[in-house]
């Protein structure tokens, strides 16, 4: 049945379709498809712009390898479990540039995905992985590592990067710690002789090792990383503050033993004590933004990373409507998600933005001061998580569906309202 179309028509709409990915449901080209698919049963003439987003989680590095033309490389190796998975780093394209950049998504090694529920404890998480795809970044001939923050399934502030690239991390007895965050309480010094010698910061012409991240995370503190997403990676209370204690013991260790291996090249984040703990983003993927920025690694905020290569605000800037999408909105979707940052965008051009939402959890209306004007729901009917998860693309085609037509609806309405408001007027009506 064509859905109702506002009297004042005059050309086929404009519609942005801007989403991030559902979280073990879609990835983000996925997500735009089924929204693609929704708007056009509706509005079969749309004129579709589709932008998927990716911040730096998962389906990153093949999105940013397949916008500049790149190529995934495949890596065995340590998943946050300890124990081997297939990965993968993007190398950028296109393959003459004159300074080639890697793509390492820390997701696709350290992932809450790879971490089975019942196996769900981010104090023996690793993110050894991580370092070991640097490693072979490196070893590939990169002289830009750009590193993705996001979905992880740890909380070792880093650690077992830092591992992989060469670091010891030793107990009072002079033994190594086990991996996980929880180990680093009984951790007594770090020894960094054994850096790889490309990331070192007294190196002549370190690689440059960039860190896309979420600038609201912080390591330590009531805003720390263990308090704020340890529960979402299956921390138990007690858990919660035995990590919040151990990375803030972590942080101090490093600070102290990098700065003295490091002298006059240690980075910035080093100087001051409690700076580490709290400088933006280094809480990032459970405080790997921290144990990266240790070593020379930049935090940058991840939207200025992740969206540079995409041609998103001119998309905006031409959109009638923009559609927007994330697996949960809520309190936290203001702070730093993808479409709170869409909707900012969005607003600097006057457009209106829709956000369709998987789950609409707890302070969802904060949304709404962030640019989104309008949420919806995905789902029909309650579902087990398993079915939603399996029927997300359905799902969401079917939302993005209703939402439209509802709005139409609107649309319509609004012009015969109008002259029928008018002194004489009446309402315009169709005989059919």
């Amino acid at each position: 049945m064509a859905a109702p179309r506002p009297a004042f028509s005059s050309r086929p709409p404009r519609i942005t379709v801007a989403p991030s990915g559902f979280k073990e449901s879609m990835d983000a080209d996925a997500t735009a498809r089924a929204i693609a698919e929704g708007v056009l049963r509706v509005l079969p003439d749309a004129q579709l712009r589709t932008v998927p987003l990716v911040d730096g989680g998962e389906g990153s590095a093949s999105a940013l390898a397949r916008a500049t033309g790149g190529s995934l490389v495949p890596v065995v190796a340590t998943g946050p479990l300890g124990t081997p998975v297939s990965s993968h780093f993007a190398l950028l394209g296109p393959s003459g540039a004159p300074v080639r950049t890697a793509v390492v998504e820390m997701a696709a090694v350290a992932g809450l995905r790879l971490v089975p529920p019942g196996h769900r404890d981010p104090g023996g998480t690793t993110t050894r992985g991580v370092g070991e795809l640097v490693r072979a970044a490196l070893d590939s001939g990169a002289r830009r590592i750009l590193v993705g923050c996001g979905d992880s399934g740890t909380s070792d502030g880093g650690a077992g990067a830092l591992r992989a690239l060469g670091l010891r991390l030793l107990d009072a007895d002079g033994h190594e710690l086990p991996d996980g965050g929880a180990a680093l309480a009984r951790l007594d010094r770090v020894d960094a002789s054994g850096l790889d010698p490309r990331l070192h910061p007294a190196a002549d012409r370190p690689v440059e090792l960039l860190v896309a991240c979420n600038p609201h995370n912080v390591l330590c503190g009531e805003r720390g990383v263990a308090r704020v997403f340890g529960p979402q990676k299956g921390a138990t209370p007690k858990r919660v503050e035995e990590l919040s204690a151990a990375l803030a013991h972590w942080a101090h260790v490093l600070r102290r033993d990098l700065r003295a291996a490091f002298g006059e090249h240690a980075p910035s984040v080093l100087a001051t004590p409690g700076l580490l703990e709290t400088t933006p983003g280094g809480g990032a993927s459970g405080g790997l933004g921290a144990g990266l920025a240790a070593i020379g690694g930049r935090l940058l905020p991840r939207f200025e990373v992740m969206f540079d290569h995409v041609d998103l605000d001119d998309a905006l800037a031409h959109a009638d409507l923009v559609i927007t999408a994330e697996g949960a909105i809520d309190a936290q979707t203001p702070h730093g998600k993808i479409p709170a940052e869409v909707a900012r965008r969005a607003k600097s051009h006057g457009k209106p933005v829709i956000a369709l939402a998987g789950t609409i959890g707890p302070g969802a209306g904060q949304a709404h001061g962030a640019g989104i004007d309008a949420i919806a729901g995905i789902l029909p009917v309650p579902v087990a998580l398993p079915e939603a998860l399996h029927r997300g693309a359905e799902f969401l085609t079917d939302a993005t569906e209703r939402t439209l037509r509802l709005l139409l609806v609107g649309a319509a309405l609004v012009p015969r309202v109008a002259m029928a408001d008018r002194p004489g007027g009446h309402a315009h009506t169709e005989a059919g």
